[in-house]
C-alpha cells in the first residue's frame, strides 16, 4: 500500500549528493516489505454465504534500487461460522465460479502458484511520493519531527496545487478547497508510508510517529493486537470529506520500534459496508538476505 502524494522536483532533495555520517548502513541484502490482505469477497457465492479471502504481496528492494514484487493467493474460507455451517450444508465445495461485468472470477480454498517478478519499466530507486530517490538520499530525510513536518506538508501543498490545477480540465466547477479540507489526512497518510514502504534510518522513522501522532484530526484508539498477535498503539485517521461514502481507516504502529504492523479499512456507502474494498492488511517488514522468492502458504 504506498500513496501517492506528487512530490515537486528539487522540494526535498536539492544538493543531497551522499548520505550523512549518520545514516544507517543497509543490513541486509534486500528491505523487505510483506503485505497480508483479508477480505471479505464482495459477492455471496453457494447457497448465499460469504468467503474470505487472504493473499499476500511482496516487495524487495535492493540499496541499489532495484525491485522485485511477489505475489500469492492464499485461499477462500467461510466468513463467519454461519457461513460455515451454510457451506457445509452445500456440500462443502473447494472451488467457486461465477461471471460478472463479463469476467470469470473464481475462487479456491486452496493457495495459488504465486509469482516473482523483477520490476521493469520504471526508474531504479525507492519510490517516495512520485518521486524516485537513492538509498543516500532516504538516509537524508529529516529525524526532527517539526522539521519533517514542514517538509511533509510543503510536498501535500505542492501535490494539491497541482491536483487542483489538472482537476480544472475535466472538472471546471471543482475548487482547491475540496483538496484542502482532507489537507491533515494527507500529512499523516506520507508520515505513514515512512513507517513501512522504505529503509529509513530509525531517527527519521521514529520523527514520522510522531508526526502522525500529533496531526490534526488524528485520534489515539489505544493499544490492541492485530491479526498476528502483534500488539501496538491503533490510531485513526482523520475521515475524508466525501458526500457518497464514509473511509474510516485506522493504523497500527509498533511504538518501539516506530514500524507499521496493520491498517484497518471500513469502507460504507449509503451506510452499507463496501465488501471487497473492507478489510485489514498485515505488514512485515525489515532487511533480510534471503533472495526474491513466491510467497509461501500459510
Amino acid at each position: 500500500m504506498r500513496f501517492t502524494l506528487a512530490v515537486t522536483a528539487g522540494l526535498i532533495f536539492a544538493g543531497v549528493t551522499a548520505a550523512p555520517a549518520s545514516a544507517d548502513a543497509p543490513k541486509g541484502a534486500y528491505w523487505r516489505v510483506e503485505t497480508t490482505i483479508t477480505m471479505t469477497h464482495p459477492r455471496p457465492v453457494g447457497s448465499g454465504y460469504h468467503l474470505t479471502q487472504r493473499r499476500v504481496s511482496t516487495e524487495w528492494l535492493s540499496p541499489e534500487g532495484r525491485s522485485w514484487h511477489g505475489f500469492r493467493e492464499l485461499g477462500a474460507r467461510p466468513a463467519t461460522p454461519k457461513d460455515e455451517a451454510a457451506l457445509r450444508a452445500d456440500g462443502s465445495p473447494t472451488t467457486w465460479a461465477y461471471r460478472t461485468e463479463g469476467m470469470k472470477i473464481r475462487l479456491s480454498t486452496e493457495p495459488g502458484k504465486g509469482s516473482v517478478t523483477q520490476a521493469e519499466g520504471q526508474p531504479a530507486g525507492f519510490r517516495l511520493g512520485e518521486k524516485y530517490v537513492t538509498y543516500q538520499q532516504l538516509q537524508s530525510l529529516p529525524t526532527d519531527a517539526g522539521v519533517l513536518r514542514k517538509q511533509l506538508s510543503a510536498e501535500v501543498d505542492a501535490w494539491i496545487d497541482e491536483a487542483a490545477e489538472e482537476a480544472k480540465t475535466t472538472s471546471p466547477n471543482s475548487r482547491k478547497d475540496d483538496w484542502l479540507v482532507n489537507r491533515d489526512r494527507y500529512v499523516a497518510q506520507r508520515a505513514i508510508e515512512l513507517l513501512y514502504a522504505n529503509p529509513v534510518p530509525e531517527k527519521v522513522r521514529a520523527a514520522a510517529y510522531q508526526v502522525l501522532k500529533t496531526t490534526k484530526g488524528v485520534v489515539d484508539l489505544g493499544r490492541a493486537k492485530d491479526p498476528l498477535g502483534r500488539s501496538g498503539r491503533k490510531l485513526a485517521l482523520p475521515v475524508p470529506s466525501n458526500r457518497d461514502s464514509v473511509l474510516k481507516q485506522a493504523f497500527l504502529v509498533d511504538a518501539k520500534t516506530s514500524t507499521l504492523l496493520a491498517m484497518y479499512t471500513d469502507l460504507k456507502d449509503g451506510g452499507k459496508q463496501m465488501l471487497g474494498k473492507s478489510g485489514v492488511q498485515t505488514y512485515e517488514v525489515g532487511w533480510t538476505n534471503d533472495k526474491p522468492a513466491v510467497p509461501g502458504a500459510r
